[in-house]
């Protein structure tokens, strides 16, 4: 039997797309005294000399810090209450729920937010954003026998985050589930195109590519506040000769705002198709009484 595909899916990167700042900036680095320059550049050596993904060379770089304090995932978690955003987070996930018509609602149109994000899972797990959050998808750590964090459990790479596009798409949320199995197009419960992904930058590229590919819809946000203007050009160079994406927008989510106005009417359009669809499947099986 068909999945009804009724289901909106806004999908966030985190860093620089719903906080101004980097998780580990943000909280990590000053509850540990850890000095930023010296941490990155640590990671910089480990990928530039001794072979590392980045990814996996800053988790290693994390656990090297915190050896000596040795957090558990939940106080990792109790940071994550410490995370800032950009203006209109939180609250914009309650508000834009509103903006669904009856009309959607009745034929069974539903909104959720998701991310996916190459930071810490556990940060963004104890964050005033989680309430809203369908799924969190971030890097992990496995504990040790003493509760404390000792090996990455957990790696998402920018590449990586493709996959997690395809696990919404399948309605395969559980990592445990086989990704790679195959779910004919009508048995997803999110099509592509019932999809949106925000993101900020070149680490997007892979997630804008396959929204592309498949008719999904994409966002590249910038900071108003980049004063260097580095955050808008990484955005527009997306729009432009490389046509990546088609839209770009200051990340300001308060309700009026160009992003807001911007992703309200992607959620409408795709709402609005949703019930025309809906409305001509019932019509479609829909058999006419016999005329004499």
């Amino acid at each position: 039997m068909a999945s009804p595909q009724t289901t909106i899916a806004v999908v966030y990167d985190y860093d620089q797309t719903l906080s101004p700042t980097y998780m580990q900036d943000d909280v990590l680095f000053p509850r540990f005294g850890i000095n930023p320059a010296e941490f990155w550049k640590r990671c910089k050596n480990l990928v530039e000399n001794e072979g590392y993904e980045s990814e996996l060379a800053y988790l290693k770089a994390i656990l090297d810090y915190l050896e000596m304090d040795g957090p558990s995932n939940a106080e990792l978690e109790e940071l994550g209450k410490g995370l800032t955003f950009f203006p209109g987070l939180p609250e914009m996930f309650t508000e834009i729920d509103s903006i669904l018509t009856d009309e959607h609602r009745a034929i069974g149109v539903t909104l959720e937010h998701y991310i996916v994000s190459s930071g810490l899972k556990a940060l963004i797990d104890g964050s005033d954003l989680n309430p809203h959050l369908k799924q969190v998808f971030g890097c992990e750590f496995a504990e040790d026998s003493s509760g404390r964090i000792a090996f990455p459990r957990r790696v998402i790479s920018h590449t990586a985050k493709t996959q997690y596009l395809f696990r919404i798409n399948k309605g395969m949320l559980d990592p445990n589930d086989d990704v790679n199995d195959h779910v004919e197009d009508e048995l997803r419960p999110i099509p592509f195109p019932n999809m949106i992904y925000l993101g900020d930058g070149p680490t997007d590229v892979p997630c804008f590519t396959v929204m592309k590919r498949f008719g999904g819809h994409s966002i590249a946000v910038y900071n108003p506040d980049d004063t260097t203007r580095g955050s808008f050009r990484k955005a527009f160079q997306l729009s432009g000769s490389a046509g990546r994406i088609k839209y770009i927008a200051p990340a300001d989510y308060r309700a009026g705002s160009h992003l807001r106005l911007v992703l309200e009417e992607m959620i409408l359009g795709i709402a609005t198709r949703i019930v025309a669809n809906r409305k001509q499947e019932l019509l479609d099986g829909t058999t006419s009484a016999p005329t004499h």
